[in-house]
């Protein structure tokens, strides 16, 4: 709770010394506090405290109120005077007083006027200690005349002249405001040149033909009334000196002009005030207004200045376009010669107002009420000053002090009423009167005399409660007349407070200057004088301080995001704390955005009217804290505006700007662009940048482009929206700075030669008109530069050239200005013929049965006739048989080695084949001739897998294998090789039985085999060059004679075969043990085949064999024409007893030694310098009749996996 400090008692300096112990004694006297209860028993003189104005100007058309209140105990009377005399009240029936008042209501709207009740009145309120009295308040009608009826000439002047429009509005009551308008109550426009001086004048320093008008009509408003009144119209008809001279010159003479003076120029002469010096006095604190209005043609100028000092800089103001000078509250240190100084193109002229600051009455101490008790002493001092120094005469209760009653308590002392030793009878009121030549002041101020035992005002048991480490105020308001001695005491201690600890103020207000938690407890308040003694109780409690543990913080978002402030506050357990949020020292905008959740202040979609100081503010009822954090909006700056081109040359250009606002981001730089509105209206190009603290650039042009520019912003937000584009700039027209580029010369034909270019764009034109010259000559030759100017296009061809001739080429643009520089020369070619002659002395040399070297002589450069492209290899298989030869066509595989390569490897080749091939020379034309047809054969190779295996007929110790020779045997087959192993229940694998089988066989009956039992069969071909890749299957004997077993399916690699006995095994222990694994066993295998086609997986053996095929033996791919894999490794071996195949039922295949990947990619392979192949390889397919007997196609060995589970 915050307690206010009553201040001190201070002793005021009296003129002499002798008197200054004792006036500050008197001073110490007793104030009577204001409280109501105290007051319904306390005797008081009078006091006004409410009454009408000194100058009281009324309203005619309104009753009259003269106010007078006054206050006192008992409650005073009144009575009037008017004009010096006594008003009886009573005797006017238009006269009422307010009852318990002193206000005069005087009834002149039913009858009578105001003016017969004109004339100074003062009121006099009195009780049985005194009497005061009201200001002279002067009453008088306020009055709105009309103008006196008067015949305005019309104006004739020439163009130029000087002119003054006189107002001289009607004295009223109070002075009117006067202003210029038209007919339609428009306001007639003022400036430097025409302007209404401080009388109501309207002055033109010099006219002109728009001046003319017939209605310049001065009015005058009346305020206190509410009327205007206005004055006749003045017409004003301006006319320059040839049209005098045409028209009416001869008619008038000179005194029918308003002036004589030729229009021409002139220095400045002064229209008011006249003359050289003027003065001018104004009072004290009132607006000191000087004017200064020039005539002159040009219009002059004012300037202000004070000689011998500087005009105030707070208190001085300009007005009427500088022609008046105003400095507010005007003291006597204003006072001094004031300098107006009129100026134009011809001279200057100055005028010098002296000025002298007056000052009517003003109050430097004035009395104060005085409460002295019977036996003390005390005094009353009026003080004032003035220019002239002001008159000081007292009062008795109204009556001057010469001729008022006579009381020994008192002495006069000039402006000094000292009392000694008063007594009850020495109560009264006086009256201070400090007056002089500009006006009066007049203070009341009592001494009542009172014997009062002392009371104590402030309420019992008042509770205060104080933050801790602040200071206390404990309150003991207290009367008593004499004045009462004040002492605190704590709790029940029996000593008083001391100063050393505590402050005690003359009001009685006990002060802890830095309250702790001890400082709590029970405080007494004793009051005593010699006619009694009071006292009173309080109680104080020390609170913990509210503080803010979790301030805002200092927050940076971009326009539209959201923002939050957090707040936390700590405060003790006693007081209930209110947070509230400020923005910038004001409340929240009442917007949506802005919630506040306990702590917590969020603002969403951030604008940037948001950025700003938020304060949290905790407040309770005894203390308050804050915090506060900025909020700082930023965002992409705004586009910058007002583009302006300067400096506009043929080449350069320099464009200014202003930025647009960078939303509280600097801008690192500004990106300029320009757009040919020519030549590409609506595209905007990229020009160049500059720094963010530039507003200006100097931009490099080309010729012959209609320039528009855009500037945009940059800060580390983003880029701006682009500006307004500028103004258009179009650039003059020139030469070509530079040549077309891929300048190119190729023949079509054998007899031409195509020239081409990239064209210059419309930007690089430079001009109107653009073409190219294209010229050209043989490389080799002494011919002259042929040349042809083309239209704007991109190609030229010169016929009848001879074939694949090496020319020199250029390409020069121009335009109607001229020619670009001149440009580069490139060589080219006339068009190609295919070549003449066949690569000779083909050479084969047989590397493996996949593989075959070939060289070649290399064809004359002469007769390729073209650019060597490099050699084509084409060769094909030798088909068997006269039929299929009839019947089918050859298919021709091709190799291309790029350059001058004269040999190379030929991949990918059937084993146990006969082979043709032939080469022939390529260039940019085509394929030369073919050389002759080389023949060679390649050796035998390892066989492919069977292409089928198959078990059928199995009985209870037997199985019959059936199978198809394999696809591509790649030579003679020898014999086949079976081995088959049993594998028990706990998926072991047996001992393996090796068969060997002759090569005419395509079916095996194996015997004594052990009744239901699964065996395992691994099975491959060979040739004399070794063994194929192998084929398995599994198989079960049956236990039922007559019945076939299924092969399991291909997805598990096994085959089954299942059989029972006539005899009833179903009851057998084994059997059903039995069953119930093969129903579990095909569960599994039916999720895991459905498993595997969901993956894709092939199950048929003919798909498994192709899938695992053996690098070592696989062809090309016919179809495709890509090679296969070769390799020549060693035969795959069967698993040993105990081992299993992986569980993914796969066999990882081994390396290669010959594979595709060695020679090339895909059938565009190339073969190195060594031989290796670096050709292509072409999977075109040239079909040529069969020779021979052989088949159309050959079989492909694959690879076979090992085995499949």
């Amino acid at each position: 709770m915050q307690l206010k400090i009553m201040p001190k008692k201070k002793c005021l300096p009296v003129g002499r010394v002798a008197l200054i112990l004792y006036l500050c004694q008197m001073i110490s006297a007793l104030e009577v506090p204001l409280d109501p209860k105290l007051l319904e028993d306390l005797v008081q003189p009078p006091t006004i405290i409410r009454q009408s104005p000194k100058d009281y100007i009324i309203d005619p058309r309104e009753n009259i109120v003269i106010q007078c209140e006054a206050k006192g105990k008992p409650p005073p009377s009144f009575s009037w005077t008017r004009n010096g005399t006594h008003f009886d009240i009573d005797k006017d029936p238009l006269v009422t007083m307010k009852p318990g008042s002193g206000t005069l209501t005087i009834n002149i709207m039913s009858e009578g006027k105001a003016e017969t009740y004109e004339g100074v009145y003062q009121c006099t309120a009195r009780n049985e200690r005194g009497a005061a009295i009201s200001n002279n308040i002067v009453v008088r009608p306020s009055r709105s005349p009309l103008w006196t009826k008067e015949k305005l000439e019309p104006i004739t002047l020439r163009n130029g002249q000087s002119l003054v429009l006189p107002c001289r509005p009607p004295l009223g009551l109070p002075p009117p405001i006067i202003f210029w308008m038209d007919n339609s109550f428009q306001r007639l426009p003022q400036s430097e040149r025409v302007s209404q001086g401080l009388n109501g004048d309207l002055y033109f320093s010099n006219v002109l033909p728009e001046d003319t008008r017939e209605d310049y009509i001065c009015y005058a408003r009346f305020n206190h009334t509410q009327t205007i009144q206005q004055k006749q119209p003045i017409s004003v008809k301006v006319i320059s000196v040839d049209e005098l001279n045409d028209t009416i010159a001869a008619n008038l003479s000179d005194t029918e002009f308003y002036s004589a003076k030729p229009n021409r120029e002139r220095p400045p002469t002064f229209l008011t005030p006249e003359g050289n010096t003027s003065n001018k006095e104004e009072l004290r604190g009132n607006v000191l207004s000087l004017e200064c209005i020039a005539e002159g043609l040009p219009t002059p100028v004012i300037y202000w200045i004070k000689e011998d000092g500087t005009l105030p800089i707070n208190r001085t103001f300009y007005r009427n376009f500088k022609k008046t000078l105003q400095i507010i509250q005007v003291s006597e240190a204003d006072s001094g010669n004031y300098q107006c100084i009129a100026k134009n193109a011809l001279g200057a002229i100055h005028h010098t107002i002296s000025v002298t600051v007056k000052a009517a009455p003003y109050w430097i101490l004035a009395p104060q009420n005085l409460v002295l008790s019977p036996g003390e002493d005390g005094t009353l001092i009026c003080r004032a000053n003035g220019n002239p120094k002001p008159r000081i005469s007292w009062l008795s209760n109204g009556v001057p002090i010469e001729i008022a009653p006579d009381d020994p308590s008192r002495k006069i002392n000039g402006d000094t009423i000292i009392f000694s030793n008063v007594q009850e009878r020495s109560s009264a009121v006086y009256q201070c009167n400090a007056s002089n030549e500009y006006g009066y002041l007049l203070a009341n101020a009592f001494v009542n005399v009172l014997a009062e035992p002392p009371r104590i005002l402030t309420l019992a048991n008042t509770l205060y409660q104080v933050i801790a480490n602040r200071p206390a105020l404990l309150d003991c308001a207290f009367f008593g007349s004499p004045l009462p001695t004040v002492e605190w005491f704590k709790e029940a201690k029996g000593s008083a407070l001391r100063d050393d600890i505590y402050i005690l103020h003359e009001n009685g207000t006990l002060e802890i200057p830095v309250a702790q938690k001890d400082s709590t407890g029970t405080y007494t308040c004793v009051a005593r004088n010699k006619l009694g003694m009071a006292k009173n109780e309080v109680h104080l409690e020390i609170k913990d301080p509210t503080r803010i543990i979790k301030q805002p913080e200092y927050a940076v978002v971009q326009r539209g995001s959201t923002v939050s402030f957090e707040c936390k506050v700590k405060h003790d357990h006693t007081l209930t704390p209110t947070i509230t949020w400020l923005k910038d020292n004001g409340e929240l905008p009442s917007d949506g955005r802005f919630t506040v959740d306990k702590d917590h202040l969020e603002v969403a979609d951030v604008k940037d009217g948001d950025g700003g100081t938020y304060t949290c503010v905790a407040n309770t009822t005894l203390d308050m804290v804050s915090a506060s954090a900025m909020l700082s909006v930023v965002d992409v700056p705004n586009p910058p505006f007002d583009l302006e081109l300067t400096d506009q040359l043929d080449k350069s250009v320099q464009l200014s700007w202003t930025p647009g606002d960078d939303n509280n981001s600097p801008i690192t730089k500004f990106i300029i662009e320009y757009e040919d509105a020519m030549h590409e209206a609506g595209l905007w190009h990229h020009q160049t940048e500059v720094s963010g603290t530039q507003t200006t650039a100097q931009l490099k042009l080309s010729p012959y482009v209609n320039y528009s520019f855009r500037v945009m912003a940059v800060n580390n937000l983003g880029r701006s929206l682009p500006s307004e584009p500028s103004e258009q700039y179009l650039t003059k027209a020139a030469e070509p700075d530079t040549n077309p580029t891929a300048v190119e010369g190729l023949g079509s034909e054998p007899d031409n030669l195509v020239i081409t270019w990239k064209p210059l764009n419309a930007f690089e034109s430079n001009g109107p008109g653009l073409q190219y010259k294209v010229s050209w000559r043989q490389k080799d030759g002494d011919d002259e530069w042929a040349s042809v100017v083309v239209a704007n296009v991109s190609k030229y061809i010169v016929s009848g050239t001879p074939t694949f001739v090496p020319y020199l080429i250029k390409v020069q643009a121009l335009n109607d200005v001229g020619f670009a520089p001149e440009p580069a020369v490139v060589m080219g070619h006339s068009g190609e013929d295919l070549p003449m002659v066949a690569p000779g002395n083909v050479r084969v040399n047989v590397v493996n049965s996949t593989l075959a070297e070939v060289h070649w002589d290399p064809v004359p450069l002469k007769s390729i006739r073209g650019h060597l492209q490099g050699y084509r290899l084409y060769y094909w298989k030798a088909q068997e048989g006269s039929l299929k030869r009839n019947r089918r066509h050859i298919e021709k595989k091709i190799l291309t080695f790029q350059g001058s390569k004269t040999h190379g490897m030929l991949p990918g080749l059937e084993p146990f084949s006969h082979y043709t091939l032939n080469v022939r020379v390529v260039n940019g034309k085509g394929e030369g001739p073919a050389s002759p047809d080389s023949i060679f054969n390649t050796p035998e190779g390892v066989p492919s897998a069977p292409s089928s295996l198959k078990i059928v007929n199995p009985t209870l110790d037997s199985l019959t294998l059936e199978w198809d020779p394999p696809s591509r045997p790649n030579g003679i087959l020898t014999e086949y090789t079976l081995k088959y192993q049993p594998i028990n229940s706990t998926h072991e694998l047996g001992p393996l039985v090796d068969l060997k089988i002759p090569a005419n066989k395509t079916r095996w009956t194996l015997k004594n085999l052990n009744f239901s039992t699964r065996y395992k069969f691994y099975f491959y071909a060979q040739t004399a060059a070794g063994s194929g890749s192998q084929i398995t299957e599994e198989a079960v004997t049956t236990v039922d004679e007559g019945k076939l077993a299924g092969i399991l399916p291909p997805d598990v690699g096994a085959g089954k075969a299942m059989a029972s006995r006539q005899v009833d095994i179903a009851t057998q222990g084994w059997f059903i043990g039995l069953m119930c694994a093969v129903a579990l066993l095909i569960l599994i295998l039916l999720i895991v085949c459905f498993i595997r086609r969901n993956k894709g997986g092939k199950y048929p053996v003919k798909e498994k064999e192709d899938a695992h095929a053996d690098p070592e033996i696989q062809p090309m791919k016919e179809d495709d024409g890509t090679f296969g894999e070769y390799s020549d490794a060693e035969d795959h071996k069967p698993l040993k007893k105990g081992s299993r195949t992986p569980s993914d039922r796969t066999v990882k295949k081994e390396d290669s030694d010959d594979s595709l990947v060695d020679y090339g990619e895909g059938v565009n392979g190339q073969f190195n310098e060594d031989g290796s192949f670096i050709g292509q390889y072409s999977g075109k397919k040239e079909k040529e009749p069969a020779e021979g007997n052989e088949s159309s196609e050959a079989p492909s060995p694959v690879n076979a996996m090992n085995s499949f589970v």
